[in-house]
């Protein structure tokens, strides 16, 4: 099968670690894909959130959602690479449909954001946090 598909994969990463090495372990999964013949197309970071349930008695989890364009071939491979890496608590991949692509990018609009902008939820909510200092200061002037 040489016909490249578009893949989800939602990676959930060990929360005690430190921002940098949270940041090595995206760039080492991104630096897989591409070397295994993938293109990353998009990457958010979610941030650190609570797990529902204690995983390798771990309550807490860093998401990352990656979208990438790859051979279906090599799937197994990533998913395998993924299983093997200790940062990483969990994982799914999935299969990206045109239809979900197109509903996605509708939405993005309509709340009007850009598809080719990605902003990671955290960098949102400092920002939002920022917004309502600054909102209390100009209040309490």
């Amino acid at each position: 099968m040489s016909i490249r598909r578009i893949y989800e994969s939602t990676i959930i990463i060990n929360a005690a670690l430190e921002d940098n090495d949270i940041e090595a372990v995206v760039t080492r999964i991104c630096n897989y894909i591409e070397n295994h013949g993938g293109t990353v197309n998009e990457v958010s970071k979610w941030g650190r959130k609570r797990l529902a349930y204690p995983i390798n008695k771990k309550y807490n989890g860093y998401y990352v959602h990656i979208v990438f364009e790859a051979l279906p071939a090599n799937i197994p491979i990533f998913e395998r690479f993924l299983i093997l890496e200790d940062t990483v608590i969990r994982h799914l991949t999935l299969v990206l449909s045109e239809r979900l692509r197109n509903y996605r990018r509708e939405k993005a609009l309509a709340e009007g954001k850009s598809s080719t902008t990605i902003v990671s939820e955290t960098d949102e909510a400092a920002k939002s946090t920022t917004n309502t200092d600054k909102t209390k200061e100009n209040v309490a002037s």
